[in-house]
């Protein structure tokens, strides 16, 4: 763990010199392409949606040397595992970043014309939803992962484990008027001032509506009109908007990640986080090889580097995230959560159905 921490610095001296070379590169290439008219952008950069991206076109990388991810990630979280990667590996990552719905459906698009080799990130029942997409892998450390988040069919790997909490703003609600159950969120105390990003886009709020759907005993159809008349049609842009949202009072209360809540809580918002009374989920998110990936070699070592012993620890250390390793002692803090029993495979199932409903309600 201290040799991945020191050698950040080492990286980014690294990528120093690296970004001076591209760029004399760069201009000596303009100085022979002038007067070229500039192509269409293809491949990953076009097909995902919006979001970052790096691409190694024009850099003289070598096909074996290649990776390209989908992450629905923050750069935040993927940048300092990706970039570790590609020192200790010598494989140069390409990546593009936006909502886990809109990546899977651009992967499904794709499907055998592949330009992407990796999803990484978003709920593993949206990965069950996509499964065809996706070539199955055993990871090296499979062993060493918890029972409850293996693949059946080796489909994805689990990365981290990711309670659903409530969080309210301390300045306008206080502890006892804050929602403590997911029936609460019905209540018309509620409507127009919670927080919550569209689950179309988001895999974290299609999550916690599938956890409502299941843990509330209701019609689901009338538990969607209910929860649709609560939010007043207004919806967050994505699940990082929901605490930023809450903390600065646009909405008062909110449904998001216990890292997400805790992260923020931790840089001085001034937010509470609750676990939901009835229960929450903990579904991980996952990573998963593209079906035709064209670097599928390297794929299968940065969905072994996912869960390996350095990453684990830093996710727990630096992210407010729960590890999916068994061997691992857990360092994030342990406040009382109880946990429902989640159907994943009915979660997945119904995944076109209720984003259905959804879009036909929130009109």
């Amino acid at each position: 763990m201290d040799e991945f921490i020191r050698s950040e610095k080492q990286i980014r001296r690294k990528q120093a010199v690296r970004t001076l070379i591209c760029m004399a590169l760069l201009i000596l290439l303009s100085a022979v392409l002038y007067g070229c008219s500039k192509t269409e952008e293809t491949g990953p950069a076009a097909a995902a949606g919006t979001g970052g991206s790096r691409q190694a076109e024009g850099y003289g990388v070598s096909e074996d040397k290649k990776l390209i991810v989908y992450t629905s990630h923050k750069e935040e979280v993927y940048g300092p595992i990706i970039r570790e990667f590609e020192e200790r590996t010598g494989i140069w990552v390409e990546v593009r970043d936006g909502g886990s719905t809109e990546l899977l459906e651009a992967i499904g698009r794709e499907a055998g014309q592949q330009t992407c080799d990796i999803m990484f990130g978003g709920g593993v029942e949206s990965y069950e939803a996509y499964r065809e997409y996706f070539e199955p892998y055993r990871c090296k450390l499979s062993d060493k992962l918890d029972d409850q988040y293996l693949s059946p069919d080796d489909s994805w790997t689990a990365f981290t484990e990711l309670p659903i909490v409530f969080i309210y703003n301390n300045k306008l609600v206080s502890a006892e008027a804050a929602p403590h159950s997911w029936k609460d969120f019905l209540d018309d105390e509620w409507r127009g001032k919670i927080a919550f990003a569209a689950p179309g886009k988001s895999g974290t709020s299609y999550t916690a509506l599938a956890t409502m759907i299941q843990v509330l005993d209701m019609d689901e159809r009338e538990l969607m009109e209910d929860f649709v008349s609560a939010l007043d049609g207004k919806v967050s842009a994505g699940s990082g908007e929901v605490v930023d949202e809450v903390s600065t009072g646009i909405h008062l209360v909110g449904i998001t990640l216990e890292e997400t809540a805790k992260k923020r809580i931790a840089k001085g918002a001034d937010i509470t986080m609750i676990y939901p009374e009835e229960g929450t989920s903990t579904v991980p998110d996952g990573c998963a090889l593209v079906k035709g990936a064209p670097h599928e070699d390297n794929a299968k070592l940065f969905i072994d580097f996912t869960v390996s012993d350095d990453v684990q620890n830093l996710i727990m250390d630096q992210f407010c995230r729960r590890t999916v390793r068994k061997d691992l002692q857990m360092k994030t803090a342990g406040e009382e959560m109880k946990i429902m029993d989640f159907d994943l495979e009915w979660a997945s199932a119904h995944q076109d159905e209720i984003l259905a409903l959804w879009s036909e309600l929130i009109r």
